[in-house]
């Protein structure tokens, strides 16, 4: 197997994982700075994988596979973390939101697959929004603090909040666009 462009950068995302970890236990003032440089980056290296598959063509099965694998194992870290950094209601809440959701698309994604449905879940417009506010949430939440005056980790919280109900109202799109299979044929 060839890996492209995009895939290796699917990888390093994956690989800067156990980096943000370690960065955010270490016991120095600049790690929350290196911590939400190192989210930043592997958001954006979703973003630029993306555009390098399509503008190169250079898409692979594996790449498709491994791109979301990458993307919400960083988003999931990320809110563990900010979670266990700040553990209050809303935002256990708001994680819980955001992960249960990634959880109950992916697994309908792959049912609509299997029944061969899957273009009728394709990611919407709202979804990706809702990817980029939660990105800059998490960036905000990271860094944790105020910059030149900005309450930064308030605006993270306020951001993460219209994340997670983003998540809701995307959730339900994908939920509103499969409805017809997933009723086919059942008495509800």
């Amino acid at each position: 197997m060839k890996l492209t462009v995009p895939t290796m950068l699917t990888l390093l995302r994956i690989l800067l994982i156990p980096v943000l970890v370690l960065v955010f236990y270490l016991p120095f003032k600049w790690t929350n700075f290196a911590a939400a440089f190192i989210f930043a980056l592997a958001s954006l290296t979703d973003w630029l994988d993306g555009w390098i598959a399509r503008a190169y063509n250079q898409h692979s099965a594996f790449g498709a596979f491994l791109d979301p694998v990458a993307d919400k194992l960083m988003v999931a870290i990320a809110l563990m973390l900010t979670v266990q950094a700040h553990p209050t209601i809303w935002m256990t809440l708001w994680a819980a939101v955001i992960i249960g959701r990634e959880i109950a698309v992916s697994a309908l994604r792959e049912w609509m697959a299997e029944v061969g449905e899957r273009s009728k879940v394709k990611v919407a417009t709202v979804g990706k929004v809702k990817t980029i506010v939660q990105m800059v949430a998490l960036v905000c939440l990271l860094y944790q603090e105020p910059f030149v005056g900005l309450p930064v980790f308030v605006i993270g919280e306020w951001l993460l909040a219209a994340a997670a109900l983003l998540t809701l109202w995307s959730g339900l799109a994908y939920l509103r666009a499969a409805w017809p299979t997933l009723t086919a044929g059942t008495k509800i």
